[in-house]
């Protein structure tokens, strides 16, 4: 599963391949040696610092990867109004699910992979929000 378990170093390893980007160019451009920049396709963990990096060398936002396993996986949000929203950083709302999210789920249920029913036991989206996934790719179609 894509979401669920992240594994950014073969996830660049894979980019660095599409995009055909020289050893040399990685290695100017995060001022790492060659053997550092191979360690780092092997990393389970990254510093966020060098992630971003990343990102911008392979124009690529390897953090909507771990937004959308929050999404997936985390916990449903209790609804407590004693808690004060923090003014000084964003506010992490659950129910903002991307295209490739909706895409990912659709792809699971259309494949037959999972029924509709299992994909709102193993992800928390509300059964409405589902259907009308379902009933918007149904008119697309």
């Amino acid at each position: 599963m894509l979401y669920k378990e992240i594994h950014p170093g073969e996830l660049i390893k894979e980019r660095v391949a599409e995009q055909e980007i020289s050893i040399e160019r990685i290695c100017i451009f995060l001022s790492k040696e060659e053997d550092i920049v191979e360690q780092l396709y092997t990393n389970k963990s990254m510093d966020t610092e060098l992630l971003l990096r990343w990102c911008k060398l392979l124009e690529y936002d390897f953090f909507r990867i771990y937004s959308s396993h929050l999404i997936l996986y985390a916990p449903p949000s209790a609804v407590n109004k004693n808690h004060n929203k923090s003014e000084k950083i964003p506010y992490f709302r659950k129910n903002i699910y991307t295209q490739e999210i909706k895409d990912f789920i659709l792809k699971r249920i259309l494949s037959g992979e999972m029924t509709q029913s299992e994909i709102i036991k193993e992800y928390p989206i509300p059964k409405s929000t589902l259907h009308r996934w379902l009933q918007k790719n149904n008119n697309i179609d």
